[in-house]
């Protein structure tokens, strides 16, 4: 005897944004410099130099920061970062611009050809969202380089 299967009961997808802060206490980013304070205070404590690690920060259509996510972490040299995650996490916070930023536990700033094509490449794809990357930042424990400054894309 065959089992019966229902095939117009599906799975509901929901999208949910909760937030504990008031749009009036969101930092403002108006620049990499503060980007970078921001990403480096809320990176995992004691990983900057040990993993690869890549962070989105969302933020509002005033520059506020919405919230900030771990999109991966990898090994000594790489991490995977799949931009459909990246995506899915701006749509869902409802996000108006996001920033990049992933660190080099080698101490380079220097950003590779990889990192420069992941950029354009999900730069491409927020704009066809209208959800641009408004930068990319590599820190390192002894600084960081923006590649909107550098005018890598």
């Amino acid at each position: 005897m065959s089992e019966r299967i229902d095939l117009f009961k599906v799975t509901e997808v929901e999208l949910v944004y909760i937030t504990d802060r008031r749009d009036f206490d969101r930092p403002v980013v108006t620049n990499p410099d503060l980007a970078h304070q921001i990403f480096r205070e809320n990176w995992r404590e004691g990983t900057m130099e040990l993993v690869e690690s890549f962070y989105v920060m969302f933020l509002d259509n005033a520059k506020g920061v919405k919230g900030l996510a771990e999109i991966s972490k990898g090994g000594a040299t790489a991490t995977i970062v799949d931009p459909k995650m990246i995506f899915a996490y701006a749509i869902k916070s409802a996000a108006n611009s996001i920033l990049l930023a992933h660190n080099h536990p080698s101490g380079n700033t220097k950003p590779s050809s990889a990192d420069i094509s992941l950029t354009k490449r999900l730069n491409e794809g927020g704009k066809l969202l209208g959800i641009p990357v408004d930068d990319h930042l590599i820190l390192t424990p002894g600084g960081y380089t923006s590649l909107r400054n550098k005018g890598l894309f």
